[in-house]
């Protein structure tokens, strides 16, 4: 049968190509997945390792628990006539961090519910999604996270007008923090749009208010950036004069055309001291 080969060759080319577009857009084919409740492109895209790491389920771990995971992700997300639209997209190496604004129907009302998800693949076999969210806005109660990451080592951590923003917010110095900010620029909390300061004058109040007993630490943990925006993944490990149960989050810094930062978007449910 001297075709036989033949149809080997193209059935593994047609293999390739299947896990080449679904490795193409990998946060774009976990949304799908858990919009329609099925794994079958994360499976073929990655297959010898899916992990997830989950505000709501935790970690999840093989593509067993995968399929469990996402069949009573898209149950909840259909109860709550969950639409989601894209923010911005920060890629860098094999990282991408995806922001998005989910609508969710609450109570009869929509609600904003941002999110971010990091799709981190060291391979092309294997991938984790690490998603940050605010559960408040299902129960109107903070749900403390314990860490996903390890902090990372000192030259990892983010520079130049995020590295100013970061030692401001740990001194608890309003006019420092502030300062990082263009004229117009923004600090959108987990809670979305309307928990949203744009403008120094807000910027001061919100900060004020934050450090009224002190500064807000963070160990960096990952960082992903691609010049106009600055992902980082991080622990808050203090708030005020206490120390705090280190808790998981990730902010997102978009830089002005003036070096200065233009918003500055957080994804935890940290509850204050």
């Amino acid at each position: 049968m001297p075709w036989f080969p033949d149809f080997v060759n193209a059935a593994e080319l047609a293999r390739r190509q299947t896990r080449a577009a679904v490795q193409a857009d990998p946060v774009g084919q976990y949304i799908a997945a858990l919009d329609r409740g099925e794994t079958g492109p994360l499976e073929t895209g990655w297959p010898d390792h899916v992990t997830v790491y989950d505000p709501r389920a935790g970690e999840v771990r093989g593509h067993r628990d995968l399929r469990h995971f996402v069949r009573e992700s898209q149950k909840l997300l259909a109860a709550r006539h969950v639409r989601t639209e894209t923010v911005a997209c920060t890629v860098a190496g094999d990282r991408a961090v995806v922001e998005l604004m989910a609508h969710i129907t609450v109570d009869g009302r929509e609600q904003p519910w941002p999110a971010a998800i990091v799709a981190d693949s060291a391979d092309d076999r294997s991938i984790t999604f690490r998603t940050y969210l605010s559960l408040w806005v299902l129960d109107g109660q903070h749900h403390p996270r314990p860490p996903i990451l390890r902090p990372g080592p000192a030259p990892a951590r983010p520079g130049g007008i995020v590295g100013r923003y970061q030692a401001a917010l740990a001194a608890g110095d309003t006019e420092a923090i502030v300062a990082t900010f263009a004229p117009d620029g923004y600090l959108q909390e987990p809670l979305g749009p309307p928990h949203s300061h744009r403008g120094q004058a807000e910027l001061r109040d919100f900060f004020a208010r934050c450090f009224r007993d002190g500064g807000i630490g963070l160990e960096p943990c990952r960082v992903t950036d691609d010049g106009v925006r600055c992902a980082l993944e991080y622990n808050l490990v203090s708030w005020g004069r206490g120390e705090m149960p280190p808790q998981a989050g990730l902010a997102v810094f978009e830089r002005s055309p003036d070096g200065r930062l233009a918003a500055a978007r957080v994804y935890d449910d940290v509850a204050a001291p």
